[in-house]
Parts: structure tokens; sequence; C-alpha cells
């Protein structure tokens, strides 16, 4: 495609939701690309190929919003891994699966747009000591993109309790975000006995994505006008309450997806108007 086009600018390519229908765009290496496009949106099938896009040979390229399903250990040579992006301004990155490297693969690559003003994240990592907080992302990318003025993120840490059994509590967690210029960061931390793992989950706001995923029985509610799919999931019965919170919370909600296999302990009865049966 990129060889065809060559005096494209622009290039915005969404497909659907299927991995099937990610785009691969076949570089290597020895692929040898020349371009000044400026701004790119792709969903690719892993990060293999987001990262051939950022070795060097679309130079130009400014605005970078990018899809990951899959992100691995990459087989890219050092000095492709370490070639700075000075000319990267704006760059969003939504990985789809679980990110289980978050420090080899995501850190460094952020570590590498200098020059970033506008930084977007969306994802999910498993960590083995620590989540991912305020304190972890300041020393870990913020301090080496000084020029960033705009940060949102929705970012999901897990711990296994294997790895870990002593974990920070939530107020914690939102003290590490105590020198963040956003005018509110949500923190909430749970526990999962049975599957042997807790999770963080840190985001700022306004919350401006179209799905909020693994919703459990602290979700302390709000409002999100902009979130059409939601997934609920949790170890303790999800009782008629919890419902009530989640559709006043999403009033645009089309997907629902329960995870929870307790039944609940308090049955709500509520009589139709239709057909005057009980619900």
């Amino acid at each position: 495609m990129f060889t065809i086009f060559t005096n494209l600018r622009c290039l915005k390519f969404n497909p659907s939701s299927s991995v099937c229908n990610a785009l691969s765009l076949n570089m290597t290496p020895e692929t040898d690309i020349s371009l000044t496009l400026l701004e790119l949106h792709i969903t690719v099938s892993d990060m293999e190929e987001c990262l051939y896009i950022l070795d060097g040979r679309f130079d130009q390229l400014r605005i970078f919003y990018v899809t990951c399903y899959s992100v691995l250990s990459c087989s890219l040579n050092i000095e492709h891994k370490e070639k700075v992006l000075a000319n990267l301004r704006i760059f969003s990155l939504w990985c789809k699966h679980k990110i289980y490297h978050f420090d080899q693969s995501i850190v460094p690559l952020l570590r590498r747009m200098l020059n970033l003003e506008e930084l977007d994240l969306n994802l999910t990592a498993h960590c083995y000591e620590n989540f991912i907080d305020g304190d972890t992302l300041k020393k870990d990318i913020l301090i080496y993109i000084p020029q960033l003025y705009k940060f949102t993120f929705n970012i999901c840490s897990t711990i296994a309790h294997l790895n870990q059994t002593n974990f920070s509590l939530n107020e914690h967690i939102q003290t590490t975000f105590k020198y963040f210029s956003n005018n509110e960061i949500i923190t909430s931390i749970d526990h999962f006995q049975e599957e042997a793992y807790s999770q963080c989950h840190i985001y700022s706001c306004p919350y401006k994505w179209k799905f909020y995923n693994n919703i459990t029985n602290n979700f302390r509610g709000g409002l999100f006008t902009t979130v059409t799919e939601v997934s609920v999931y949790d170890e303790c019965p999800f009782e008629y309450q919890f419902f009530l919170r989640i559709a006043q919370s999403f009033p645009f909600m089309k997907e629902l997806t329960i995870g929870n296999r307790k039944a609940q302990n308090k049955k709500q009865f509520i009589k139709s108007n239709n057909n005057n049966q009980l619900l």
C-alpha cells in the first residue's frame, strides 16, 4: 500500500473489531519505504507491526493512533528500538489484549517520543510486584517526555497472588497522582480470592472511551455519556441495586457482558405493565 501511494499525507485505516481484519503491513527490516506521511490511524495484529512503522521509515509522522491486539516480545534490533521519534507529537495506543511485559515493550517505546505533546494510553498490563500508579507513570515515562501537556489514560494492572501478598491500598494509589495536572483521576482496587489475583484500575477524567470493562461491586457510579459497551465481573453476587447503578451511570449503553456465576442474595420481582408477569 505505502509503496503505491507515495504522496500520502494522512491514512485512516480502522477496520472492524475482528482481529482477522487487522491490517498486516507485511513489513520487514529490509523493506525500504520512504514517505512523507504525517498522520496515521491504524489497527494492527501485533506490536511488531507498530514498531516497524516507528523504526525510521516514517520519520515525518506527527500523529499516530494505533490499536494493537497482541503485545509480545519483538525481534527488532536494538538500533531500531532506540531510534528517537523526534517529529511525533500525538500518540494514542489501545492494546486490546493483556500485556505481560509492560516495562520491556511499552515503556521503551514511549521514551523514544521526546517531543510528544499529547499521549493517550488504553491498556491492561500484568505486573509482578507493583501496580501501575502515578509514581510508575512519572518515573518510567513522563520524565522522559518533557513537552507533554495532555495525558489521558485508562489503565488496568493485575498482580497474581502467587507473586505478591501485600497490596497497596486504594488511598495510597490515589496519593501517587497528587502532582498530576489532570482535574480528576479515579482509582480503584479489587481482590479476587478464587482466581487468586488483584487488579488496580486508574483513569483520567472526563472518561472519553466508548467501553468500560470489568466493573465490580466496588463501582462507585458516575455519569459516562461516551460509553456504549460495558462488561461487569465479580466473584460476589451482583444485586439489584448494582444493576440500577449501572443503568444510571451508562445511559447510552448498548451492550452489556456479565461475568458472574453467583446467584443473587436479594432478588427483586418487578411486575411488567404489558403482560402482568413477574420479572
